[in-house]
């Protein structure tokens, strides 16, 4: 059973910095690309950030580009998102979410249940 389980989400004031983890299990972890997407109630879905199969691929919406960064250890089966320079807009639930290949211009099949960042003085 594939399963992702979020962390690291919290409250932050704006400009500060939050890492955000995605341990993966239920399947090859180094076979497969990966996303960051978040939820507002007010947005909707935002696609935030991919990362190919084997990490040296990556790329990110421009809302967050030279603000997030995202990165993965396959040994670890372990997804992250380091957020810098938060701003009240990142406010959102954030998922990791599993491609259906290893490349990530092809659909997500999984997602996590998320994780609540909150971007607020």
């Amino acid at each position: 059973e594939v399963q992702l389980v979020e962390s690291g989400g919290g409250l932050v004031q704006p400009g500060g910095s939050l890492r955000l983890s995605c341990a993966a299990s239920g399947f090859t972890f180094s076979s497969y690309a990966m996303s960051w997407v978040r939820q507002t109630p007010g947005k909707g879905l935002e696609w935030v950030s991919a990362i190919d199969h084997g990490g040296g691929s990556t790329t990110q919406a421009d809302s967050v580009k030279g603000r997030f960064s995202i990165s993965r250890d396959n040994a670890k089966n372990t997804l992250y998102l380091q957020m810098n320079t938060l701003v009240p807009e990142d406010t959102a639930v954030y998922y990791c979410a599993k491609h259906s290949t290893t490349w990530y211009t092809n659909g997500m099949d999984y997602w996590g249940k998320g994780t609540q960042v909150t971007v607020s003085s």
